[in-house]
């Protein structure tokens, strides 16, 4: 019996039968994702029902309690992008194929090559230049890229201290953190930053660091929370037997608000963090796209939050946001492949031998974190070039022209209230926060927005109030039509509360 050959029709016949536009409902009704739930299977059959049989069980009973939170252009809960025609179509390939992208073997497969392209093309996009970011490399995602990124800020800072006694050959990859801060003369590391989003306290707990290594050193006493204060930095780096890693956020997830404002500001903390050791780290999970936005006036506040970027020693991204790739997907550039490869080369394996020489592409086991890994260049390299540059400015454009709207919108409306106090229509970037003015709604705001089942907004705190927020992400957003959605929602969820 060869199923695949004879029912291969099958899975066709499935994905051709997927709503398109499915603008009119983000969530599938309540009922509905209970009967799903009650129809999954939760015993493995002894014989099997065979792809047919399986096909069908998945379109009738398990796709209608899928949300739309990929495929709807109303859905601005987590900042989650689409996935543009051509990522969409390379992410079939992907699984048709199936390869294993861990080792660089050029004359077995071109897959190492097409992500060594499609991370160059990245580079471009964003306005870096590929030669300076030597190391780069996709992940799972922006938490994945976060590890890395404190991985290698970790070793650097250890061995920068081991360097300042004399010390040589002090690793963390090779001794362990204990050991290696031991010789170094360090007590502790830590992260100085403002606003992290949790995936970096994660990320902190992953590489030994701690959660409690993040250090506040915001100027959140003037109620800019997400800005730098450059002296309270300058104090904490200073610190005797202390490591710094310098983590800036771009953008804050609650506001859309970056750390920075200029090259000035960049340049100021990246001599500070010469004079003592320390590693620049930014975490542009979505905010480094605004690198892609027109260089014009309606855009000057947030282009300039992204200026000079390129004196971060490591960068990070998600290229399952605003690059509207499938999940999932992230990557990092940094500008040491020696550096990487003290941390993570997959040593002890001869089996898993690279081809080497002068021009090789870096195995990708030996610089990140998994040895096993999917091909998910394919889908960035395929978007990146179906839609080039100008393409994916249109994108953000329109994505922050929808936000602007809708922000416009909640400041003159009486019945609710933007956030935060000093927002203006320059500093919006993709997220709009804001609550009801009626105090009573915002325990039940985001519930009723949802309830509609025609866009989706998260909820959050903001100055220990609930909030609700809206992050603008899909490749698909049509500003007019959009906004008017929206606008709809709002206003029958006002008048419910009147």
């Amino acid at each position: 019996m060869d199923p695949e050959n004879k029912e291969d029709s099958s899975i066709r016949d499935l994905i051709n039968s997927l709503p398109s536009d499915p603008v009119s409902s983000v969530l599938p009704s309540p009922e509905t994702v209970q009967n799903a739930r009650q129809q999954l299977h939760s015993t493995i059959p002894t014989n099997g029902l065979g792809l047919r049989q399986t096909v069908d069980h998945i379109a009738r009973d398990i796709v209608p309690g899928l949300n739309h939170s990929s495929r709807s252009p109303n859905y601005y809960g987590f900042v989650t992008g689409g996935a543009t025609p051509a990522a969409a179509y390379a992410d079939n390939i992907v699984t048709a194929f199936d390869q294993n992208v861990g080792v660089h073997l050029p004359n077995e497969a071109v897959t190492t090559d097409v992500e060594d392209r499609a991370l160059r093309m990245l580079c471009q996009l964003l306005r870096f230049e590929p030669e300076e970011w030597p190391h780069r490399i996709l992940t799972t995602g922006a938490t994945a890229s976060n590890v890395v990124g404190l991985a290698l800020g970790r070793e650097y800072v250890v061995v920068k201290a081991a360097e300042r006694r004399g010390g040589k050959g002090v690793s963390v990859g090779e001794l362990g953190l204990v050991k290696a801060m031991s010789r170094a003369g360090l007590d502790d590391v830590q992260i100085l930053t403002t606003v992290p989003h949790s995936s970096l306290r994660k990320a902190a707990s992953l590489v030994g660091l701690g959660r409690d290594s993040m250090v506040d050193i915001s100027l959140a006493r003037e109620g800019q929370s997400h800005k730098f204060d450059l002296e309270a930095l300058e104090l904490a780096l200073r610190k005797e037997r202390v490591g710094s890693i310098v983590a800036i956020s771009c953008s804050e997830v609650n506001t859309g608000l970056f750390a920075t404002s200029g090259a000035e500001e960049m340049k100021k903390i990246r001599r500070l963090c010469d004079e003592y050791g320390a590693w620049i780290h930014v975490d542009g999970a979505f905010g480094i796209l605004a690198r892609t936005l027109p260089q014009t006036s309606e855009y000057h506040t947030l282009t300039t939050s992204v200026d000079a970027l390129s004196l971060a020693d490591s960068i990070t991204g998600d290229n399952h946001k605003l690059l509207n790739v499938p999940y999932d997907s992230g990557f990092l550039f940094s500008k040491s492949v020696p550096l990487t490869t003290s941390v993570f080369q997959n040593a002890g394996a001869a089996y898993l031998a690279t081809s080497n020489g002068p021009d090789s592409i870096p195995s990708p086991m030996n610089i990140g974190i998994e040895n096993s890994r999917r091909f998910r260049a394919l889908p960035l390299y395929a978007t990146l070039l179906a839609y080039g540059v100008e393409g994916y400015s249109d994108m953000l454009v329109r994505q922050n022209g929808l936000a602007r709207r809708i922000a416009a919108y909640i400041q003159e409306s009486p019945a609710y209230e933007l956030l935060p106090d000093s927002s203006s229509l320059e500093n919006i970037y993709i997220i709009v926060l804001f609550r009801a003015a009626p105090a009573s709604l915002n325990s039940v705001l985001v519930k009723r927005i949802n309830e509609s089942r025609k866009i989706y907004v998260s909820g959050t705190e903001w100055d220990g109030v609930k909030a609700c927020r809206f992050a603008v992400a899909n490749w698909g957003v049509d500003v007019e039509r959009d906004f008017g959605v929206v606008k709809d929602v709002l206003e029958e969820v006002a008048k419910e509360d009147l």
